[in-house]
């Protein structure tokens, strides 16, 4: 971040050629509010239902920091279990969900969860699942919380020796840092998302993708 402005060094410009506004800094909790999670295991889900379920460990190893409900592989809740989910639970587009438990410092990934049409999906076991209170364009999020200026923060929050988490009050500590105009919200967003998408398509046309 500049000295004289919260913002990067480097920038995006406006239609006109301009820098947009200096950032925005705020505690977590005055852009987050937190939403309920479960505690079901994984081996109370199963691959079809009704409600779909974000675990821990699919945040951790297999989702992005944008999560496209509409494409993703995302298991579901098992039908003995449904009656157990309450509807102000479900999630959003927009909403991001935080892995709160690790073995390494990976403890605090995070994902946006992009994509919701008629589906109905919610926050499982060792998540911390968020609602914005301040208006973000749609593929920020993911990568803002996702970056080392943002991650960093935490990692001195961390407890645990062999397994390592993070707490809803030790969250309330950090601080947000974002673009305040939507537009460099979507040029960063867009930017990221391209690139991730571009990372996975050399990775599918590896020669060693079949060997790992």
């Amino acid at each position: 971040m500049g000295k004289k402005e919260k913002a990067p060094c480097l920038r995006f410009k406006d239609t006109n050629g301009k820098d947009y506004p200096a950032w925005e800094q705020r505690k977590f909790y005055d852009c987050f509010k937190l939403l309920r999670n479960n505690s079901l295991a994984r081996a109370e889900l199963a691959k079809i239902g009704k409600i779909r379920n974000i675990h821990y460990g699919d945040v951790l190893i297999n989702y992005p920091e944008v999560l496209n409900i509409s494409t993703a592989t995302v298991p579901f809740i098992a039908e003995s279990r449904v009656n157990s989910i309450s509807k102000d639970s479900y999630l959003e587009n927009g909403d991001i969900v935080i892995a709160d438990t690790a073995e390494d410092e990976s403890v605090g990934k995070t994902t946006e969860i992009q994509g919701i049409t008629d589906h109905k999906i919610v926050s499982g076991l060792h998540t911390i699942p968020c609602r914005p209170l301040v208006n973000f364009s749609p593929n920020f999020l993911g990568f803002l919380l996702n970056s080392p200026s943002y991650h960093d923060q935490l990692k001195p929050l961390i407890q645990g020796i062999k397994v390592s988490s993070i707490s809803k009050k030790a969250l309330g500590e950090t601080r947000v840092c974002f673009a305040k105009d939507l537009d460099e919200q979507a040029q960063i967003g867009g930017f990221f998302n391209g690139l991730e998408m571009l990372i996975t398509l050399h990775q599918r046309n590896s020669p060693y993708q079949n060997q790992l």
